[in-house]
């Protein structure tokens, strides 16, 4: 659903105000608590991390107080936020110019929700740079969303139709091949021992504290597009107004976002 990061500055549809900052980090406060960490890898000790697309940093830096005796590094095209842990540090980067990183550098890669910043074509070979700046023996982890919430009523299937009409011009995937096919990216690189998890992110008061953190992440976010979808026919009234409806049925049809993460070790 979400990009935390702008690899590509004219392929990025998603609001990019100071607000952000907030929204993406209740973002990760509920992912963290659906995934009940930060992470599935098994890893141990690790020497190196690197966070691609790491937006505004939070995930690396709870990482950092995981790991107190690694080095850290977020890859992302603007910095993180500011005071980060002395364990951290910003790179600034393209990643579909390729990783600025020698091969097998890291003992763990993560990279989480750039479904909105790589487009399509590129997805193969921006998973087969993740494999290769990773140490033999070392992890991969990647987490995408579902483009789209289920079930959906009249407003939610009216408010992400413009939504993925958006992301299709500009070259994204708006009908879930990169979702369903993560495994068979790190399987095509190289990687091997792959494992699968589903993570069911509620929106809505009915789904607790996830529920209500997911609700302003999405409100939030159609909160900034509203200028956006202006360009794409609707007025900023009628925008309003089904984002309104969209929440009512938020609650009454119980939606949800699926996201898959996908672990897979890149060979000895």
């Amino acid at each position: 659903m979400d990009g935390r990061s702008r690899p590509i500055d004219d392929a990025y549809v998603l609001p990019r105000d100071p607000g952000q900052v907030e929204r993406l980090d209740v973002q990760h406060v509920a992912i963290r608590e659906a995934m009940k960490g930060n992470h599935l890898a098994p890893i141990i000790g690790p020497g190196r991390i690197l966070d691609v697309g790491c937006g505004t940093g939070q995930w690396a830096y709870e990482i950092c107080a995981e790991f107190p005796d690694s080095m850290v590094v977020g890859l992302d095209l603007t910095p993180s936020k500011p005071s980060p842990p002395p364990n951290y540090r910003y790179v600034e980067g393209n990643l579909l110019q390729g990783l600025p990183f020698a091969g097998g550098q890291f003992d763990f890669v993560h990279q989480r929700l750039l479904i909105s910043g790589i487009p399509l074509r590129d997805w193969p070979g921006e998973v087969a740079e993740l494999v290769r700046v990773t140490r033999r023996g070392g992890w991969i982890e990647l987490f995408e969303a579902f483009p789209g919430v289920s079930p959906e009523g009249p407003a939610t299937r009216r408010l992400w139709d413009v939504f993925r009409q958006l992301g299709r011009a500009v070259g994204h995937d708006t009908f879930g091949h990169v979702f369903r096919s993560l495994d068979r990216y790190l399987a095509e690189a190289g990687a091997v021992g792959l494992v699968s998890h589903t993570v069911v992110l509620p929106i809505g008061e009915w789904g607790g504290r996830v529920g209500a953190w997911m609700a302003r992440d999405v409100r939030s976010l159609f909160g900034g597009l509203v200028e956006v979808f202006q360009t794409a026919g609707l007025t900023e009234t009628e925008c309003r107004e089904l984002i309104d409806a969209m929440f009512g049925e938020f609650e009454e049809l119980h939606a949800s976002i699926r996201n898959r993460v996908v672990v897979g070790c890149r060979p000895a």
